[in-house]
């Protein structure tokens, strides 16, 4: 923020005020859960507190809370022994009568269930990459690995994705 002719840090209530929705939004495309989004969030938030003068210094704090906000999820996974398994969406009882509606529920869910299925890391990815359209450089320093390796974790992950779409078909078909 600029404050008459100088630069100064946001405040971190004023900062999370303005960013809070859009990092548990970030937070569920990569968790695929809601519950899990608001509590990385939260984990990441509090311990980004007590060192917010150091974190906002000079810097967008932005991409350090994102990759906080990563590591939460992976250790509340790893500390509760969690593993994931994808579903089908689930139509909601009034819908399932309307065609229509089914069909438009489907259509508009068919990627993210895909996105759901895939590996942590390879989905944390593609989110930031397609759905936060940020370039390999920032995706590597969010994720903590070089720029190959998320051109790779795309790759892997849109083959994936790609072999699930071609089978869904065959079996469409």
């Amino acid at each position: 923020m600029v404050d008459g002719n100088r630069d100064t840090a946001p405040s971190f209530d004023e900062w999370v005020a303005a960013r809070g929705s859009a990092l548990i939004g970030f937070a569920y495309l990569v968790t695929a859960d809601l519950a899990r989004a608001e509590e990385a969030v939260q984990d990441a938030l509090s311990r980004a507190y007590g060192r917010w003068s150091r974190i906002s210094r000079g810097q967008d704090p932005e991409p350090y809370i994102r990759r906080m906000i990563i590591n939460a999820d992976i250790s509340g996974w790893r500390r509760f022994g969690k593993r994931e398994t994808p579903v089908a969406a689930v139509i909601p009882a009034g819908a399932a009568s309307s065609l229509d509606v089914a069909v438009a529920v489907t259509e508009e869910d068919a990627m993210w269930r895909l996105c759901a299925g895939l590996p942590r890391r390879q989905r944390a990815a593609v989110v930031l990459r397609y759905y936060e359209d940020l370039p390999d450089a920032q995706i590597a320093a969010i994720l903590d690995c070089s720029e190959s390796t998320v051109r790779s974790q795309i790759h892997r992950a849109l083959a994936t994705m790609r072999y699930a779409l071609t089978e869904e078909a065959g079996r469409d078909g």
